[in-house]
């Protein structure tokens, strides 16, 4: 197969990646239709936590807030990244770029911020129930919806256009440096301090605070079934219940989130203790892994929480369409 350059008139252009015709077209079949699910997914999520007057409650505000990162991924970054993943190649210039990496280690750090919080959520509607609705209000959701969005742009902007993780792999960066170029790259120091800040830190605070969650929701059940009052017994059970269910589906999607991730920043972490030497191919599949995760959370809301079937029904129904859709009832208020 003959050699093919990313910019033919262009002296020093990157090289194509030598695949046949047959394995660009399944690629881009495959990437083309998880983008797809992705973007349509929780395109579906936003718009039912948004219509529906039901689903407007502190949780879901996080939700929806979430989805809108997971829908973004499949609209601003998948497009670009899928190009590059086939080709080997960046056709859209080196500014932007640096903008696509920035937007993509963003959406990254959002995901877990809006985790970790949802994890807070849960934490104090099943641990502390009473007051529950006193600690989370909607003041408070629009804070942590704010905080989620905001450090993590200023995080990935200014590493990114900073180029203070570049420091010291000059030379490195010298000898692949061709026009077509797009990889991040950072130095030693600088990926373990970002990836401890942006993932580690707050996925272990996550799991801590879902471990917590479950003995406290096991403790729940014990003085429900100890009251003499037995329609108070019969709520307190429901009321019980439902809030397990809801901390059990959070943290399903949590640990996809974990799993998805997890190859991509152990081999970001390491690439530079290995001289920048892991096999672009490996680099490319962990990355489409971690994208993958903002398509499975949708798949997850319709597995595990009725109410999101119940809206889907009415929206792809056309029921949506009428005057009285935003009181739908998609469940039982207990």
């Amino acid at each position: 197969m003959d050699t093919e350059y990313c910019f033919p008139s262009v002296n020093d252009s990157c090289i194509k990646s030598k695949r046949t015709t047959i394995t660009r077209t399944a690629l881009y079949i495959c990437m083309i239709s998880c983008m797809l699910f992705t973007i349509c997914g929780n395109l579906l999520v936003i718009i039912s936590v948004s219509h529906f007057r039901q689903l407007h409650c502190p949780t879901n505000v996080l939700v929806c807030s979430l989805a809108v990162v997971d829908f973004l991924v499949g609209f601003l970054i998948m497009p670009y990244s899928m190009i590059r993943s086939v080709d080997s190649c960046w056709y859209f210039g080196n500014e932007f770029c640096k903008v696509h990496t920035s937007f993509d280690m963003m959406f990254c750090t959002s995901s877990v911020f809006h985790l970790c919080f949802i994890a807070i959520d849960r934490y104090y509607a099943v641990c502390d129930p009473l007051r529950y609705c006193t600690k989370i209000d909607f003041s408070i959701v629009i804070l942590f919806v704010a905080i989620s969005w905001i450090i993590p742009a200023l995080f990935a902007f200014g590493i990114t256009l900073s180029h203070i993780g570049l420091v010291g792999t000059d030379d490195y960066f010298a000898s692949i440096s061709c026009t077509g170029l797009c990889i991040m790259l950072f130095n030693k120091i600088w990926i373990v301090f970002s990836s401890t800040l942006s993932f580690i830190v707050p996925t272990t605070v996550m799991v801590s605070i879902y471990i917590k969650i479950f003995f406290v929701a096991k403790t729940h059940a014990k003085p429900a079934m100890n009251q003499n009052d037995r329609r108070f017994k019969t709520k307190l059970h429901i009321s019980s219940n439902k809030e397990r269910k809801a901390a059990k589906t959070l943290s399903i999607v949590m640990g996809t989130f974990i799993i998805c991730w997890l190859p991509s920043i152990a081999l970001n972490i390491c690439d530079p203790f290995l001289n920048y030497s892991t096999p672009a191919i490996l680099l490319d599949a962990s990355a489409w892994l971690a994208y993958f995760n903002s398509g499975f959370n949708p798949i997850i809301y319709g597995f595990f929480y009725p109410w999101f079937r119940k809206s889907l029904h009415a929206i792809l129904s056309g029921k949506i369409l009428s005057p009285d859709s935003r009181t739908i009832r998609l469940f039982v208020e207990n």
